[in-house]
């Protein structure tokens, strides 16, 4: 490839104006709307691989926006009436083709560059977990916006009509949202086959840091990618029916090979990262090596939790505080064990608290685990957190709200003052059995805290 005539492609083709697109929206979305990219532990400047995810969910619109944009650039031969001229040149078609496609495959895959390391830097500032897991994510999304967009080239070229490039986004943002995997559920699903769904190169919200991308979605991927692109090149290229008629076969052997390397269990496409998950702990406080930061500020009210809990349990007591890595879905109940105190920090009630605060948080934890799922909030239902209130309250001797609740503190007294009055009026003995029988049914979600230390059943 000539490079000085590269640098006019350069400068005179819709190339750089696609890299400027890439370059402005996909920052302005991130910064200028509110949404969960922005929240919990999973937002986009933070940790890593999270980052890398949502750069690649911009790919929703970017990659019809890619496709467009190359298709108007497909346009170009036709709208300047020099397809006849061109041909009778002794200059291979392939020649003009790869200096066309080359231009724009490098703007394009600089803006996405530029915009993953906007994430990066940030990243940087924010973690001292590091590693490379991240890149074959973002290496993926890239290699889809230059395919899309040389795939909609070809597609211009064979078509020159002004309506393609508007069809082809339209066309591309329907695909990319008929496929989309979902991992609402707790692992990886799709309203339709889930090998076929992983042929959009767009990827879900993010919402749990500790899930990752399988090794055979990038495999899968960037075989049906690299088909698309071939494709979009000998379009480009084609200059005879048969040639364009035979362009079809990279992407259409690169389809199948992909449904034969991408996983058929959806639970085989997001997958936890066992290095970002594992335990880091001092002492009996362990937290995931992502969040090993927050580490100094938990052990100390971790232990003074465990001592408490100790004291009021006996042998029952949990052992241990743990940050909960098991992959669960929106109103999938939280992990159990009898044996710890299991917290998530995207529970607002322990990421916001420190100090006594903390230490409180993490008794009624181990007091009074809540059962609900991350729909109803994951500091639980009003009745649970009134429950956890009692039980830590009993503890400590007074009976306090929790900040950052969904629920407010007023309504949390309303609800838990009047089980505390009749709790603290009770014989000693029946209040160590209310609080114990508590405990007891709160573990296994067996019943309602708070209706058992009401002198109820709880069921």
């Amino acid at each position: 490839m000539n490079v000085r005539v590269l640098c006019i492609e350069l400068r005179r083709s819709v190339a750089p104006w696609a890299g400027v697109v890439v370059l402005t929206t996909a920052p302005a979305f991130l910064y200028l709307l509110s949404g969960p990219w922005w929240k919990g532990t999973a937002l986009w400047t933070t940790q890593w691989t999270s980052m890398a995810l949502w750069t690649r969910f911009l790919l929703v619109f970017l990659w019809p926006l890619g496709m467009a944009l190359g298709a108007l650039q497909g346009l170009r031969d036709h709208r300047s009436r020099m397809a006849e001229l061109l041909t009778s040149t002794p200059r291979p078609a392939r020649h003009r083709a790869a200096t066309t496609a080359g231009a724009t495959a490098i703007t394009l895959a600089s803006a996405f560059a530029l915009v993953v390391v906007l994430g990066a830097v940030q990243v940087l500032g924010d973690t001292r977990y590091t590693h490379l897991g991240w890149l074959p994510i973002s290496l993926v999304g890239g290699l889809a916006l230059v395919a899309g967009a040389v795939l909609g080239m070809g597609i211009g070229r064979i078509l020159p009509s002004p309506l393609i490039p508007p069809t082809l986004a339209v066309a591309a943002f329907v695909f990319v949202n008929l496929l989309r995997v979902s991992t609402e559920s707790g692992v990886a699903t799709a309203t339709v086959p889930t090998r076929v769904a992983l042929l959009s190169p767009v990827v879900d919200e993010v919402r749990d840091v500790f899930l990752t991308l399988s090794a055979p979605v990038h495999l899968g991927q960037t075989v049906w990618l690299l088909g698309m692109a071939a494709t979009g090149f000998a379009l480009l290229a084609a200059a005879t029916p048969r040639a364009r008629l035979l362009a079809l076969a990279p992407v259409l052997a690169g389809a199948a090979i992909a449904l034969l390397l991408l996983p058929t269990d959806p639970r085989r496409t997001y997958v936890v990262d066992e290095a970002t998950a594992a335990q880091v702990c001092d002492g009996p406080v362990c937290v995931a090596k992502v969040h090993q930061d927050r580490l100094a500020d938990l052990a100390g009210p971790g232990k003074k939790a465990l001592g408490l809990l100790r004291g009021v349990l006996g042998g029952e007591a949990p052992t241990s505080v743990r940050e909960s890595t098991a992959p669960r879905g929106i109103f999938d109940p939280p992990e159990r064990s009898r044996s710890a105190v299991l917290f998530d920090f995207d529970d607002s009630v322990i990421a916001d608290a420190n100090g006594e605060e903390l230490t409180r948080a993490l008794l009624a934890q181990g007091m009074a685990p809540i059962c609900s799922g991350r729909s109803a909030n994951e500091s639980g239902m009003l009745s649970e957190i009134a429950g956890q209130s009692v039980a830590a309250g009993w503890v400590l001797g007074d009976l306090k709200p929790f900040s950052g609740a969904m629920h407010t503190s007023s309504d949390q007294l309303k609800t838990a003052r009047p089980v505390w009055k009749e709790l603290k009026a009770l014989p000693w003995s029946e209040q160590v059995a209310r609080v114990k029988a508590a405990h007891t049914a709160a573990v296994p979600c067996a019943g309602d805290p708070l209706a058992i230390l009401d002198g109820g059943s709880g069921r």
